[in-house]
């Protein structure tokens, strides 16, 4: 099971409880705390921290021209939940998760917050495995195909910051997003989100998180109301 997982990563560590903890859900702890001593929640954290330093380290040698700004902004959407949980499906990591029965049931193998924290939690593993040149380089390969996406469509992944600084200058307010309707099956939902500024509906979106249809409903407000071509 675990030499598969190895593989996908490029990846091979020793202690393989660190990995079996990283692979954990927290649910499954309460359920049976004897098998599952540790879930990904402090491996989590610890990756969290790991990812940060690697892709900061990247960006920094790969665009030299960019601004410190620019650079946050371009790290903040690499790191972001949705990115990490598409590459975990990509990649097969969900077939991986330790899940209890009530998690299971739920749909939560193809939950993103699950996904994205195994991932964020597997990066920690690695690390304290001393996997430190492995993880940099197995990053690099899959999170720089992802760079000129964001660069090219800056406008759309900034559309909420956009907008939200348009209705402060026009009366230090900030626009309201309100989930309106929810399909699809339940380990799989499709948001749909209305954005609404001085009680009138601006844009609408979906997605299969609440923060992608948020930022697909603030695009087409930005675009409704003159900010982005």
């Amino acid at each position: 099971m675990y030499n598969e997982l190895f593989e996908i990563f490029g990846i091979k560590v020793d202690n393989i409880q660190l990995v079996k903890s990283a692979l954990t859900h927290p649910s499954c702890t309460h359920e049976n705390s004897a098998d599952n001593p540790e879930n990904y929640e402090r491996l989590e954290f610890l990756g969290d921290a790991v990812l940060k330093l690697a892709v900061s380290s990247m960006l920094y040698e790969e665009y030299p021209e960019f601004n410190e700004g620019k650079l946050s902004k371009i790290r903040s959407f690499l790191v972001a939940d949705n990115l990490l949980a598409k590459l975990s499906f990509d990649l097969g990591l969900n077939k991986f998760l330790i899940l209890s029965k009530s998690e299971e049931k739920c749909g939560g193998r193809k939950r993103v917050s699950n996904n994205a924290c195994a991932f964020e939690a597997l990066l920690g593993a690695f690390y304290l495995d001393g996997k430190v040149k492995e993880i940099n380089e197995f990053l690099y390969k899959i999170l720089k195909p992802e760079i000129p996406d964001i660069i090219n469509n800056m406008e759309k992944y900034n559309a909420k910051e956009l907008l939200q600084e348009y209705t402060q200058s026009k009366d230090k307010t900030l626009p309201d997003y309100n989930v309106v309707k929810v399909s699809g099956p339940p380990h799989k939902p499709c948001f749909e989100v209305e954005v609404v500024y001085d009680n009138a509906i601006i844009g609408k979106g979906d997605g299969f998180s609440k923060k992608e249809a948020q930022q697909n409903a603030a695009f087409n407000a930005c675009k409704k109301l003159g900010l982005i071509n």
